[in-house]
């Protein structure tokens, strides 16, 4: 069988095809399609089946990328109305009082997406405990069917205070509104979350509806579009929480796939990791306009139930309550622009060159410094064999416009493009550090995991400047999102807000919620036996009178034993913990995984062409801090190295998709499953050298 995925980014469409069989890959990249994706989709498809992809022996299909994302952002979402409980209408526009920053006081909360003449209330009403106060009133309800005819709305939300304990008035209401809107979409709270909090269950369910019309006709148009391709296998699309869901499944919750393309990353850093017995992992995706990191421990992701979309320093943003996994991302990049502020410090980011203009050396008519032109100043890019000899870079170029921050600070075009790298590089170790470090990890016990386009450059200096234990640079990693949806498997997250007092007597009632959930789960992978379900039972917990919890996990033993791990969990989170407090349950997790196959690492069968010799391509002048001048560095061949065998630094390991650099004070092997492991020598760190 022959695996393929696909990623969508803004730029570029990426696919992978792997043969189940004999281990072969195939991988293409066309434009992005921004009027319908799917077009750049079947474009990947027609270039690898010219590199020698049978389609007829497709038997898996997975799809990722950036269409919720560009919907929300770009705010190309339909026409949606919000029907809610009456007096409440108004809870998207107050939002919470927290400021994104405390000192920041021109904090300005975002326009909801739902305007106010569009959010309709209707009579009903439930306790907290899901009591029935008051029932639906379903004339309200014909009325709000009939004003939103007369608006034209393509959606509507419809969210009612406390149905995650009930959600019997959303039943109701959503039945009522289908059968009077037909033809428009309608989607309720509870069918997108089950927890407390009605500002952000309202911006779940105002933003769900909002792309869920968007999203139904782009897997409409690209289920059709891979029919006719005939490619008669199931299809799934990567979700933000690490695993992969049916079509039909994630176009109900299309909020899923708000960070489907970096989360493939994710899954394939895990998957490596597992492979090379390494079980915590710290994974970098550097592109072009961002780097994003992620913390992977015991094999698992870490995931955020809530995600803030468009957070910034003057505004919270919108949180949606979606399992998401936890990515801390910079605007430091390949593209990312060099500047100088008004005091003449030296600036990288977040402003990109993109793909149009591109960097300086692209020769495309762009005019600022950026990460990539220093990267060639330095000697550590080929202009000539830069994405396989298909778009030579320009040096000339390069040097000109680093001459706009060099000239200003009064430094050579060599060490400004030094110290562009290192700002960079400070950038994406912060990242690393708040990932970590802040939150109580320490990154001497990690594996650093770098992928994308711009990373491998980058990988060396930042593993040495952490002191991980050791760096790799997986395969493909140009193309690593896409590979790495490949290694993820279909997942389902389950939450349900219940509120319980810690105590033996209530462990019961514990494992019964639990219980109710598996079922759900089981519903949710119909025809899939108990046997292939891997589950995952965690616990919200908190002191009585905190405000936020702490993931606890649940190995199913004693209130005792629950209660030491919530302790210590405390501890490592906040620094302290009260022993003798008592402690609440506020919402039950559970994260239901297939045991499904993924994508293999085989064995590299040697040919007797790996050798030194073949693998070395020549040299290249590389510029060192150290020495403030030109050093030769051998540039070998990544998949002629020979396997197993120790090179020291320094030196250029280039691959069709990226280039990597390996300071000299560091060695590098090619593993039996050809990823690239970098060593340092851990008793020292810091920065000494021309990629640093």
């Amino acid at each position: 069988m022959i695996r393929v995925a696909t990623d969508v980014g803004g730029t570029f469409t990426d696919l992978i095809a792997y043969d189940d069989a004999s281990g072969a890959v195939v991988f293409s990249k066309s434009l992005t399609t921004v009027d319908d994706q799917s077009i750049g989709v079947l474009d990947a498809i027609a270039m690898a089946e010219q590199s020698g992809l049978g389609v007829d022996d497709i038997g898996f299909f997975v799809h990722g990328g950036t269409t919720v994302i560009n919907a929300i952002t770009e705010r190309k979402g339909v026409k949606t109305a919000l029907v809610t409980t009456a007096g409440f209408r108004d809870v998207l526009e107050i939002g919470r009082g927290n400021r994104p920053d405390l000192y920041n006081l021109r904090t300005r909360t975002p326009a909801p997406f739902v305007p106010r003449h569009l959010r309709f209330e209707v009579r009903e009403r439930m306790s907290a405990s899901g009591q029935v106060l008051h029932p639906l009133d379903e004339e309200d309800v014909v009325r709000c069917a009939r004003q939103c005819r007369e608006q034209n709305v393509a959606a509507v939300a419809i969210i009612f205070l406390h149905s995650y304990a009930n959600p019997a008035h959303e039943q109701q209401c959503a039945e009522l509104l289908r059968k009077e809107l037909r033809g428009i979409s309608v989607c309720a709270s509870h069918e997108i979350s089950r927890q407390w909090r009605e500002y952000e269950r309202s911006n779940t369910v105002a933003l769900n509806a909002y792309v869920q019309p968007i999203i139904r006709n782009y897997f409409d148009n690209l289920d059709g579009a891979l029919q006719r391709k005939r490619l008669n296998c199931p299809y799934y699309a990567m979700q933000s929480n690490g695993g992969i869901a049916s079509f039909e499944q994630v176009v109900t919750a299309p909020l899923t796939l708000v960070e489907s393309g970096p989360s493939g990353g994710v899954a394939g850093a895990a998957r490596i990791g597992s492979e090379i017995g390494e079980t915590d992992v710290l994974y970098l995706d550097v592109g072009g306009t961002t780097a994003k990191c992620s913390l992977i421990k015991a094999g698992q992701p870490k995931v955020d139930a809530e995600y803030r979309l468009e957070k910034t320093r003057s505004s919270p943003g919108y949180t949606i309550q979606v399992p998401v996994v936890d990515i801390v991302e910079v605007g430091a990049g390949g593209g990312s622009i060099a500047w100088l502020d008004p005091s003449g410090r030296l600036r990288v980011g977040p402003q990109s060159a993109g793909s149009s203009p591109g960097p300086a050396c692209y020769g495309r008519g762009g005019v600022d410094p950026t990460v990539t032109d220093a990267k060639l100043a330095l000697g550590i890019l080929d202009p000539l064999t830069f994405a396989e000899g298909r778009m030579p870079l320009d040096a000339d170029r390069a040097r000109t416009a680093i001459t706009r921050v060099s000239l200003p600070m009064n430094l050579s075009v060599e060490q400004a493009a030094l110290a562009i790298v290192k700002v960079a590089e400070e950038s994406m170790t912060n990242a690393l550090k708040l990932i970590t470090i802040q939150r109580g990890h320490d990154p001497r016990d990690l594996v650093l995991i770098v992928s994308g386009g711009a990373g491998p450059l980058l990988a060396a200096s930042l593993g040495r400047e952490l002191n991980v234990k050791r760096t790799v640079i997986p395969t493909h990693p140009g193309i690593f999102s896409a590979w790495g949806m490949l290694a993820a498997r279909p997942r389902a997250d389950i939450r349900r807000t219940v509120l319980k007092t810690v105590s033996e007597q209530e462990m019961n009632s514990i494992s019964q919620w639990f219980a109710e959930l598996e079922r759900e789960a089981s519903e949710y992978f119909a025809g899939t036996s108990a046997e292939r379900l891997k589950l995952h039972r965690h616990a919200e917990m908190r002191y009585r009178g905190q405000e936020h919890s702490v993931s606890v996990a649940l190995s199913g033993g004693s209130a005792e034993e629950l209660l030491s791990d919530f302790h210590a969990a405390h501890q490592k989170a906040f620094s302290f913990a009260l022993m003798e407090a008592t402690v609440e349950i506020t919402m039950l997790h559970l994260q239901t995984e297939v045991l499904s196959e993924v994508i293999a690492l085989p064995n590299i069968q040697g040919n007797g062409q790996d050798t030194f010799d073949n693998a070395l391509k020549g040299q290249r002048f590389v510029f060192f801090a150290r020495e403030n001048g030109w050093v030769a560095c051998n540039v070998y061949d990544r998949n002629r190295l020979p396997i197993g065998s120790l090179i020291p630094g320094p030196a250029l390991v280039e691959e069709p998709t990226t280039t990597t650099f390996v300071p000299s004070d560091q060695t590098f092997t090619r593993d039996e499953t050809g990823q690239l492991i970098i060593w340092g020598d851990r008793s020292t760190t810091g920065s000494e050298a021309g990629a640093a």
